[in-house]
């Protein structure tokens, strides 16, 4: 395994050991590190942060139409034009509202962890199939925002750029101990700066007549 294999694994392999409890595979407890505890509680506090501000600003359009939120930058960088649409509210409700019951689990994850409570392995499998479908949807929001809205919302980037993070965290304590489970966790962690780099990616080719206006 290289130096840099090992650094990006760091965050899920701390805890794996031969010493843990025996007992069912999905019923087993599992040790977490306290570095994926404080990363979840980062993320979580980000993804709830990024939900209030979003929900405080769709209230305050609702009540007054000609409001202008703080992250409507330029044409491009602006939440007010994500928000108003029916992307914006795919389940009949604003979007946000999705994220504050989620972003609140992550967070109760989050300090069990800190507090040394060892999770079984299906809550974090529970955990990790939430974040995929959240993952899903992120996917779409992408699309929608790039490709149909052509806006970009800073908050809802937060979003997209976290939810990868949990999820490969969640699923990483899910992995079987050793090798395989390993190995499986480092190429995990591998695929997250290819996710980055291809939302970049994106971005930089959909909105480049823009970008090139401010060079």
């Amino acid at each position: 395994m290289s130096d840099d294999a090992a650094d990006t694994t760091q965050v899920t392999d701390q805890a794996d050991s031969p010493a843990e409890p025996t007992g069912d595979f999905w019923t087993q407890p599992r040790s977490t590190p306290m570095l994926a505890g404080w990363v979840l509680l980062v993320t979580g506090v980000l993804g709830m942060a990024a939900a209030i501000a979003l929900l405080l600003d769709r209230i305050q359009l609702l009540i007054d139409p000609s409001f202008v939120p703080a992250c409507s930058i330029n044409p491009i960088i602006s939440c007010g034009s994500v928000m108003v649409t029916e992307q914006g509210k795919f389940f009949g409700f604003p979007n946000p509202m999705l994220g504050l019951p989620a972003f609140a689990v992550i967070l109760v994850t989050a300090v069990l962890t800190l507090g040394r409570v060892r999770l079984p392995r299906w809550y974090w499998l529970g955990q990790a199939i939430v974040t995929f479908l959240g993952q899903i949807f992120v996917g779409y929001l992408i699309f929608q925002s790039l490709y149909r809205i052509h806006a970009l919302c800073p908050y809802c980037m937060v979003v997209w750029t976290i939810v990868p993070i949990i999820f490969i965290l969640s699923l990483s304590r899910v992995l079987p101990d050793g090798d395989r489970g390993r190995s499986m966790r480092e190429w995990l962690w591998m695929l997250l700066p290819v996710y980055y780099v291809v939302v970049v990616a994106m971005i930089a080719i959909e909105f480049w007549d823009y970008w090139s206006t401010l060079f």
